[in-house]
């Protein structure tokens, strides 16, 4: 079950190094030393050789049709087909057979208190592993699919160093030129949204509490020098008038919404934050108040309601609304 289930996560690993469009043409070494990374914690070739690299690259090709090229120009691996993924691949039984296990190995550790906000997701691996395991499941369920995984390599490292309290250094990809940045910070928390994962840190050169994405991190080096700035951060806080990543920076206000019948159901049914609650009913009419930071989540999450939402309170948060609202009608 280890050799298996270990090869299984090589594979995956592989693949994102493959996929990894901001270093692409990964080497063999560069393989070998992110597969020991994310199963080990080291690099010395100790748990891994080349020659296992090379075994993964042909059973990938011959068992699971992944379509790997070298490059010679660029002295790297790639995919012939840009848009393949090892994760697009249906699960054998032995997949099934070793994420069974995980997945109850798992379940053990869903209330404990370190876990408990990643409960949700584990009751995902659980059905999907159940679900898995019927006959023709397919045929009459869906899950929803998960559009970006980048970056998960790091999840290992960060909370160690989160653990020790030391200083991580990488390169961050803007997410508007592309170009790379050297950053250093102290992490302080992982967090999940909308199918991707994010650092929240101190960062050294701003001084101040700054939220990077995992999968625009590159080159992560996790130092051994200790922090010793007096960073008094309490998660819970820090997201405590939160919709979404965005949070921190700006004091929390009163919003006010009236929305239609049929969308406060929906309202109702998913709240937009836990402070959410009704102040006040119509015959045509239902309105919501909460207390939150006003955010880009929060603003497209409004706006994803279309015309059902109006926004009574405050004036800023109108006022953007409206201009975005000309913004959609002059396109």
């Amino acid at each position: 079950m280890p050799h298996i289930k270990n090869a299984l996560i090589r594979y995956r690993i592989i693949d994102k190094c493959i996929r990894n469009k901001y270093n692409p043409y990964p080497s063999k070494r560069d393989l070998r030393e992110a597969c020991e990374e994310s199963l080990f914690g080291s690099v010395d070739g100790e748990h891994i050789c080349d020659s296992t690299i090379e075994k993964d690259l042909f059973s990938m090709r011959m068992e699971h049709d992944a379509p790997i090229k070298y490059s010679k120009a660029n002295r790297g691996y790639f995919y012939e087909d840009p848009d393949f993924s090892i994760n697009d691949i249906p699960l054998t039984e032995n997949d099934l057979e070793a994420i069974s296990f995980a997945a109850k190995t798992l379940m053990q550790f869903k209330d404990v208190e370190m876990f408990k906000q990643f409960g949700s997701a584990i009751d995902k691996i659980v059905d999907r592993v159940a679900v898995s395991q019927t006959e023709e499941a397919e045929q009459f369920i869906q899950f929803e699919s998960t559009a970006s995984d980048g970056g998960s390599e790091f999840l290992s490292p960060l909370l160690e160093a989160i653990k020790l309290k030391v200083w991580v250094e990488f390169e961050y990809a803007s997410f508007v030129s592309g170009q790379l940045k050297p950053r250093r910070v102290i992490p302080l928390l992982l967090k999940q949204y909308s199918n991707r994962w994010y650092l929240i840190s101190f960062d050294e050169s701003k001084k101040d509490y700054i939220t990077y994405a995992l999968d625009r991190i590159e080159e992560l080096t996790v130092t051994k020098i200790k922090s010793s700035e007096l960073i008094d951060f309490k998660p819970d806080n820090y997201f405590k008038h939160a919709i979404g990543i965005t949070s921190g920076n700006t004091p929390p206000e009163k919003i006010s919404l009236r929305v239609t019948p049929i969308a406060a159901k929906y309202l109702d049914s998913l709240p937009f934050h836990s402070s959410q609650k009704v102040s006040k009913m119509g015959d045509d009419f239902v309105e919501f108040s909460l207390f939150v930071n006003v955010s880009e989540e929060l603003i497209r999450a409004i706006l994803s309601y279309g015309g059902e939402i109006k926004v009574l309170e405050p004036k800023t948060l109108k006022n953007e609304l409206q201009r975005r609202a000309k913004k959609i009608l002059e396109n």
